[in-house]
């Protein structure tokens, strides 16, 4: 009995914590709590209403940014040789493998020698992809990964199968990011800056796994409007 107290104790402040921090302290956290308390389960009615949202959103968005893509892929071709599109193998939910779609933003020959991780201010990324990576343009091709239904519009960020392969055996819980399916945006895009490292990758798995246990409708609004509003005003998000 004494033990169950101190653990539904344990279970509250850890609830706390979270909810006041946004993520999970995957390295701190009880994985009782973690695993079997609420959360990690989309009910059938949110999960319909998502996928409605989903179409809805990718729909309307590629209408609306038609004519922006129209430049985008004519300067794209104009400036360097090779493919308008970029298309790259992304590990999804349950861990199925699917090719995501994006504006190519860098040299053709950008992985001659291998996945390495993209970098802040990587001398591989081109002009245009630069400004169309600031705005989040390259994104734009995305939607037709969300119509497929191998995307969300909001859901942790897929990574490739070479890094998931790394991060799974080094980060605690990190194949649970794929119990949802992955998003063009996310909680740990808004709430945390631009990396791309080991360190980066578990401190974006804190805000991943905060979603996914609380994920909602409202959660993915919200996001959606941060999202906005950092694609516009270049805030909310730090």
């Amino acid at each position: 009995m004494l033990h169950e107290n101190l653990s539904g104790f344990s279970g509250r402040r850890e609830c706390e914590s979270t909810a006041i921090s946004g993520k999970i302290l995957v390295e701190k956290v009880n994985p009782a709590w973690l695993i079997f308390s609420d959360g990690f389960d989309c009910s059938r009615a949110n999960y319909h209403i998502k996928r409605m949202l989903d179409i809805f959103l990718a729909l309307c968005g590629l209408l609306v940014s038609s004519p922006i893509s129209l430049v985008t892929a004519l300067l794209i071709k104009l400036e360097s040789p090779g493919p308008i599109f970029y298309c790259q193998e992304r590990v999804g939910e349950k861990g199925e493998v699917f090719s995501i779609v994006k504006f190519r933003s860098m040299r053709q020959d950008a992985e001659k020698n291998g996945a390495v991780w993209a970098m802040k201010n990587d001398n591989r990324v081109t002009r245009v992809g630069g400004f169309i990576r600031k705005v989040r343009i390259d994104e734009i091709p995305q939607m037709w990964n969300v119509l497929k239904g191998e995307m969300s519009f909001v859901g942790p960020r897929p990574e490739r199968p070479v890094f998931v392969d790394q991060l799974v055996e080094k980060l605690p819980y990190y194949s649970l990011r794929h119990s949802a399916k992955p998003g063009i945006t996310g909680w740990a895009q808004v709430c945390y800056p631009y990396g791309a490292s080991e360190e980066d990758a578990l401190r974006k798995l804190e805000y991943d796994l905060y979603y996914i246990k609380h994920q909602s409708i409202f959660i993915d609004l919200l996001i959606i409007s941060r999202t906005v509003k950092t694609v516009l005003f270049q805030k909310g998000s730090r």
